[in-house]
């Protein structure tokens, strides 16, 4: 084949991969903007006046105002400020809950031998097939016993503290099973004990799992609404999903600028959140053991 030859045939392969990746591109970004239309639309609604809301469907208001979010923003008896304070103790409570009780309850059933573990570890994974809506009335049964209806830290906290996260043991647990059992032989014979394995070699190793409970269980939390709804009653004790909800009132009326304005900051927190360790997530989910 001639040089000429040679050099056309070479042009239309990097045009066919250009035009190749000119259609991905585009493909991807419909889908994004798909994807982004909703929330692209509530941060656009929450500056349009209540009556454009109904009326205008683009992203876009024709008359841009900022009043609805001060005006959600003291809109009711309570501000917004202690909603906002309420989801930040408890989603900040559950994190720090799960974490260190779903990672010890992780190296029980990866590192440690006991009677029954796999058992107990089937029992463990067979509590995610049941539905939280089946199991919040005898959960609630209980804490009416106990007397921790309408402490918000107590229902909402307590269970939390004892493992009951099946899913993010169960994640730990996979996470710790790539950890080369060398490290812990290693750390046996320069005379660790269990604790002492699990404090500095199975602790630092696990941190991308424990980023990754972190993440979703702050969003889980910051997101909840109805076993807060179930267990909250007071006002100053409510949080922001349940406070956004007061906006549609028992007649049907809605202030929906002011409820849009309080969305998009009630989505804020999470955001930053998600922000600031995305790496680490990604990392969680994607390691399966050590490389190098």
């Amino acid at each position: 084949m001639t040089a000429p030859a040679v050099a056309r045939l070479a042009t239309i392969r990097r045009n066919r991969f250009t035009i190749g990746q000119a259609v991905r591109l585009a493909v991807l970004i419909a889908g994004l903007l798909l994807v982004l239309y909703p929330l692209a639309w509530v941060i656009g609604s929450s500056f349009k006046s209540d009556a454009e809301i109904a009326s205008n469907i683009s992203v876009l208001p024709t008359e841009f105002t900022a009043s609805h979010y001060t005006a959600g923003w003291n809109s009711f008896d309570v501000s917004f400020t202690r909603f906002f304070i309420n989801s930040s103790v408890i989603a900040l409570l559950t994190v720090v809950a799960n974490a260190v009780s779903c990672l010890v309850a992780a190296y029980a059933f990866a590192r440690l031998r006991f009677p029954m573990r796999g058992f107990w570890f089937a029992i463990m994974i067979g509590t995610l097939l049941l539905p939280g809506d089946v199991l919040i009335i005898p959960q609630y049964i209980v804490f009416n016993t106990l007397g921790w209806i309408d402490t918000p830290l107590l229902p909402l906290i307590v269970p939390k503290a004892l493992a009951t996260e099946a899913f993010f043991v169960f994640l730990m647990v996979q996470f710790m099973r790539g950890i080369p059992r060398d490290l812990d032989e290693a750390a046996t014979i320069d005379g660790c004990s269990p604790y002492g394995v699990f404090w500095h070699v199975i602790l630092p190793l696990s941190r991308p799992a424990l980023v990754t409970t972190a993440i979703f269980s702050f969003i889980w939390t910051w997101n909840d609404f109805f076993t807060q709804l179930v267990y909250l009653n007071d006002l100053e004790d409510y949080t922001v999903p349940i406070a956004l909800r007061l906006f549609i009132d028992s007649t049907g009326q809605s202030s929906l600028g002011a409820m849009f304005a309080m969305s998009v900051l009630s989505l804020l927190p999470v955001f930053l959140f998600f922000v600031a360790f995305q790496r680490m997530l990604v990392e969680g989910i994607n390691t399966s053991g050590l490389k190098g």
